[in-house]
């Protein structure tokens, strides 16, 4: 019996030992009160105030699984369907999938496992910074006073800042875990809605420095695992690239052509290097873009040839943001001034009296990265008209609320009615002003799943209009619903759509993916298939000429005979 006894004491004392060791690598669980509260906040999870450490650490736990080990979880079937396609997993079909099944799916082929996901918040400064920008990098640089070594290489930029990481957060009297403000002090708010925007998140709307903030920290953590998979389906491509690139092939060559391939691959090649030299360079290059090498440095030789992963993104950055670019302003050329100054108007940018069309038009480019900042009467454009009339009828303004009692009151009735019932509120403030501000608050959002889905045809055309965009005739109501919504997202979030991501927007778009990091590298797999095919086309053509030898020889031969 005694036996018995100490046997389950120890049996719960391993057990408890197992749950407590389990429990204490959250890593949440070593960090400062403050931090919690900043991520609770973050992740828009209320908290009493004044709390204790023990409630804060509580609330974090209940919600960590949903937010950081399994994000996907709040997503919607489309979001899921999405994410399943871009990583190539096959659906049997809209109508089939329930979301339960597509959650599987989305688990099992997720990013990281629950392990990596809490020892990323364990070392924070080992990733937060890879979907920085070079000018980023080196801004933080300079405001801190670390000094870098020149050239300023992307790498060393990092390491240096990493180095300095701990020094920085206590010297700003905070933790560094889960990072304060301190670590975007750097960033202008534009940069701020940029980076959402070039990563494919929502900024908040209306929105304040704060909050910009706070969504760049909260998705910090998805942009960087998305970088990573295409680094590694990059690494892949560069590795097949080369795969082609034989001894063969290599003495081929010449001395021009070697050379361009060290240029094209970022292989240093000193002045006065000889022939046989040459192929020797283009060989260990080649050996550890393969992993061939004692050392297998395969991830360094990728980063020599690609200036690593975070300039690679950069520069995809820059070829996205550019496409981007040229499609807001090739939208935004048809615009009304009306609209163009209610697009400066929802950012707090100032238009002096007289601007012409081409000034204001010019203010809104620049003001593209921009976060809508307040409220304003155009909000009500994209409120249903069930919303509209519940708005009218409660605002307490009693011109307004006739109109919501209007049978047959047009959405343009509807929408004047309410933007002037708003004008009035604004100008009254106090509880007027809340109470229309907390009522956008709830009718935008509930609006964001299904704007224009009970559009009528006549409605989407005039709303069409509005902004000067012509309409094709036969368009089908689903083409006027995307047309709607490709020119609401403009107005709303600037130069991108909130729902994609930078890789989806290379690919969308037919500028090659990251198929761009491998093309300086397919010179080598290109020049291979060329030369392989030129080598097939001459040997074709000798076995043809010998064919025509052969068959003369014979027919004179014959001819003899005769």
């Amino acid at each position: 019996m005694r036996f018995a006894k100490t046997f389950l004491t120890l049996a719960l004392a391993v057990n408890g030992a197992v749950a407590s060791s389990w429990f204490s690598k959250a890593a949440y669980n070593k960090w400062h009160e403050t931090e919690l509260e900043r991520w609770l906040s973050d992740n828009d999870i209320p908290y009493p105030t004044p709390a204790d450490r023990k409630e804060l650490e509580n609330l974090v736990q209940k919600n960590w699984e949903s937010s950081v080990v399994e994000p996907y979880r709040n997503w919607d079937k489309e979001k899921l369907t999405s994410y399943l396609k871009q990583k190539g997993v096959e659906s049997t079909g809209a109508a089939e999938d329930t979301r339960e099944s597509l959650l599987a799916r989305v688990k099992n082929s997720w990013y990281e496992t629950e392990d990596n996901a809490q020892n990323a918040w364990l070392n924070t400064k080992d990733w937060i910074l890879d979907t920085w920008t070079d000018s980023q990098l080196k801004a933080f640089c300079d405001r801190h006073g670390i000094p870098v070594p020149q050239p300023r290489k992307r790498d060393t930029l990092l390491q240096k800042i990493r180095e300095n990481y701990e020094t920085i957060a206590k010297k700003a009297g905070d933790a560094a875990a889960y990072p304060g403000n301190w670590l975007y002090e750097t960033w202008s708010e534009s940069d701020l809605k940029e980076w959402l925007d070039s990563h494919g998140f929502p900024a908040p709307q209306p929105t304040t420095r704060d909050k910009l903030i706070a969504s760049v920290r909260r998705n910090s953590r998805l942009a960087y695992l998305r970088m990573q998979e295409q680094q590694e389906s990059s690494k892949k491509s560069a590795q097949q690239a080369y795969a082609a690139l034989t001894d063969k092939l290599i003495d081929s060559w010449s001395e021009s052509q070697l050379k361009e391939f060290c240029d094209k691959n970022g292989i240093p090649v000193p002045q006065g290097t000889k022939l046989n030299h040459l192929r020797s360079l283009v060989r260990k290059h080649r050996a550890e873009i393969l992993g061939d090498t004692v050392s297998g440095t395969a991830a360094s030789a990728f980063g020599a040839a690609t200036s690593s992963v975070g300039s690679a993104a950069t520069k995809a950055t820059d070829t996205v943001s550019q496409a981007a670019r040229d499609a807001f302003d090739k939208a935004i050329n048809t615009w009304s001034d009306s609209r163009l100054k209610a697009y400066l108007d929802a950012r707090g940018v100032p238009v002096p009296q007289g601007t012409k069309t081409n000034d204001l038009r010019a203010l809104v480019r620049k003001h593209s990265h921009l976060a809508a900042s307040a409220w304003t009467a155009w909000t009500w454009e994209d409120v249903s008209v069930e919303n509209l009339r519940n708005y009218l009828a409660s605002s307490g303004n009693a011109a307004a609320k006739k109109v919501s009692e209007k049978s047959g009151a047009t959405r343009d009735e509807l929408v004047a009615a309410a933007q002037s019932a708003y004008a009035s509120a604004s100008s009254a403030g106090g509880g007027s002003w809340a109470s229309a501000t907390s009522y956008l608050a709830k009718a935008t959002d509930s609006a964001k799943a299904n704007v224009f889905e009970t559009w009528s045809e006549s409605e989407l055309k005039a709303y069409l209009d509005s902004y000067g965009v012509p309409v094709p005739q036969g368009s089908t109501l689903n083409e006027l619903r995307a047309m709607a919504r490709r020119q609401h997202n403009y107005f709303k979030y600037g130069t991108t759509t909130p729902t994609e991501t930078i890789f989806a927007k290379v690919k969308e778009n037919v500028l090659g993916g990251w198929e761009w990091v491998t093309s300086q590298l397919r010179i080598g797999s290109d020049a291979a298939k060329k030369k392989t095919q030129e080598a097939s086309d001459i040997a074709g053509e000798n076995i043809k000429g010998a064919g025509e030898k052969v068959k003369g020889a014979g027919e004179k031969v014959k001819h003899n005979e005769l």
